[in-house]
């Protein structure tokens, strides 16, 4: 027998108010693959950051998250550099993480598929500002520019009633007031420093929503896909929504893909540029995105690591 602790958001998702009767069922479902799980709900904003550090001081063999990108980026803070395995049951807004290692949605089915899981040691995103405060993990996706300052305005009410819903709302909010500015990235695969408006840092295919955009990158290997748009054209930006949806942003010009470990970002003039990490908040640039090899064990379904290879 295992002994599990399962962190789940109480908030998240648009169908919370079945998640007590989803989450019984689910420790039953575990129960019976002999792991044992003690439930613990967050109870706010960073909270489920310092339950991961408790579970794990604790003695717990594996730590399971039940919630959307927002709170499985917490417990990953909480759980990076040790040895207690992570597995996921989604919920939420989005859970791109899931979407990547095809765990079912239903929160009942991710945990029947938990017992075909094994553990994988794998690389994080770190995200740490220049002018002081503390580095963020990050599992997925990063970025500088119009994503980070989209969750940075993003209305949480309006996301409680309308889940994704509220990040198109803020989307195209965004693209009649946001002035685009450029600011200057170096990463040592570049000759010379870039000026853009946009950097995408992923280490998914998957980016949110229906969205993929890093479709090169990989949970399985050290490194970043990056993604920069150089372009401050609010018209350019609309024309790559069918481009993205059509798989076909490789294609366009003033957009530049490439694999790197590092990438340093700051602005070139007043206006503040806004980064984020997993969807959430991660404050402005200067920054510096970096790969922390074998920082996390995460358990993952039996097909996902060669299918991503």
């Amino acid at each position: 027998m295992r002994h599990a602790v399962l962190i789940y958001n109480p908030l998240s998702g648009r169908q919370r108010a079945r998640r007590p009767v989803e989450l019984d069922i689910a420790r039953r479902i575990l129960l019976e693959a002999g792991i044992a799980a003690e439930t613990m709900p967050t109870r706010g904003r960073g909270s489920a950051t310092h339950l991961a550090r408790q579970a794990i001081a604790g003695g717990c063999e594996l730590v399971i998250c039940c919630g959307g990108d927002g709170t499985i980026n917490e417990v990953v803070n909480g759980m990076a550099g040790s040895a207690v395995p992570l597995a996921v049951l989604p919920a939420g807004t989005a859970n791109i993480l899931a979407k990547e290692l095809g765990i079912p949605w239903t929160i009942t089915r991710a945990a029947r598929l938990l017992a075909h899981c094994r553990p994988q040691r794998i690389a994080l995103g770190q995200l740490k500002s220049q002018t002081g405060g503390a580095a963020r993990f990050f599992v997925c996706t990063g970025g500088a520019g119009p994503d980070g300052v989209l969750v940075y305005s993003i209305n949480e009410e309006l996301k409680a009633h309308t889940g994704q819903g509220a990040y198109w709302w803020e989307g195209f909010r965004q693209l009649f007031r946001y002035r685009f500015p450029l600011f200057r990235v170096t990463a040592p695969e570049l000759t010379g420093a870039q000026a853009v408006s946009m950097a995408i840092v992923g280490r998914t295919a998957h980016y949110g929503g229906p969205f993929q955009i890093t479709t090169e990158a990989s949970l399985f290997e050290d490194c970043f896909e990056v993604v920069l748009v150089q372009t401050r054209s609010r018209l350019r930006y609309l024309s790559y929504l069918p481009s993205i949806t059509l798989h076909r942003l490789r294609r366009r010009g003033g957009v530049l893909f490439f694999k790197t470990r590092t990438l340093h970002c700051e602005p070139l003039g007043d206006d503040p540029v806004y980064t984020q990490v997993d969807g959430e908040a991660a404050g402005r640039l200067p920054s510096v995105f970096t790969i922390v090899p074998d920082a996390l064990t995460l358990m993952v379904p039996e097909k996902a690591e060669s299918w991503k290879l």
